[in-house]
């Protein structure tokens, strides 16, 4: 039995979410919904779309992890951009709150100062602790909010994610491709991890099969979270078609 729960996303077929769900459903333990919200385009589900997936999640066992929108821009330092970017973020969440997520995916999009070594800009940051203060409003539990390790050293954030009681996403791709030691933030970071988004790396493109990880990295990482279990931890095969689904989830059985 494995000491998590593994998931993959929403987007395996080409096809909606709930086709998406029916067919990964007696697959894996948790879902990823992959949403997107924007003027032009969105794929929110509505209230019946929302039915079926609690359906599906009684007859499978299923949970469902929820990224936020990747459009949304938390750190906008524009006081009025940065309220729409979290008025988009709570409109997912009360709509997916009848599935009872046991994670929302956040991300704090970077932002730089100008200057010989790049470092977060204190604005920025400024702007991130208001959007958490304003999502933390939304959720029952602050660790629901999970922030998403990406191509800057989470450090610059972590003490906002610590200060609001949120958990962490940490993606072994996001931290290989910002050259950044796997190891190293399972040390720091894993007792507050609520998910991990594994996926290999290939000609520089992530969200690609377990095959394209590091030689002994997934063999690392399956030790470290079995010595570190957390019932509510979620495994995600963070990967967006079938043959890289059906790969990775092979190599994790071979193990």
């Amino acid at each position: 039995m494995r000491p998590f729960r593994l998931g993959t996303t929403s987007y395996i077929l080409p096809d909606e979410i709930i086709p998406n769900v029916e067919f990964l459903g007696p697959r894996v333990d948790d879902i990823e919904l992959v949403l997107f919200e924007s003027d032009e385009l969105s794929n929110l589900p509505d209230p019946r779309t929302v039915g079926r997936l609690r359906e599906l999640a009684a007859t499978h066992g299923l949970t469902y992890t929820v990224h936020l929108p990747l459009d949304a821009d938390l750190g906008d330092v524009e006081e009025a951009a940065r309220r729409r970017s979290v008025a988009k973020c709570e409109r997912v969440i009360d709509r997916l709150a009848p599935v009872s997520p046991v994670a929302y995916l956040v991300h704090f999009h970077e932002d730089l100062s100008p200057a010989p070594a790049p470092r977060p800009a204190p604005e920025w940051l400024a702007a991130l602790r208001r959007s958490m203060e304003d999502l933390l409003e939304r959720v029952a539990d602050p660790e629901l909010l999970c922030v998403e390790t990406l191509s800057y050293p989470f450090g610059w954030v972590d003490a906002i994610v610590a200060e609001m009681g949120a958990s962490i996403c940490l993606d072994v791709g996001h931290v290989l491709l910002a050259g950044e030691r796997v190891e190293a933030y399972l040390d720091r970071y894993l007792p507050r991890t609520r998910v991990v988004h594994l996926h290999g790396l290939r000609e520089g493109q992530d969200h690609r099969d377990l095959g394209g990880l590091p030689e002994g990295l997934l063999s690392l990482l399956l030790t470290r979270l079995a010595s570190d279990p957390l019932p509510e931890r979620v495994v995600t095969l963070e990967v967006f078609n079938r043959a890289d689904f059906e790969a990775s989830l092979a190599i994790l059985e071979g193990r």
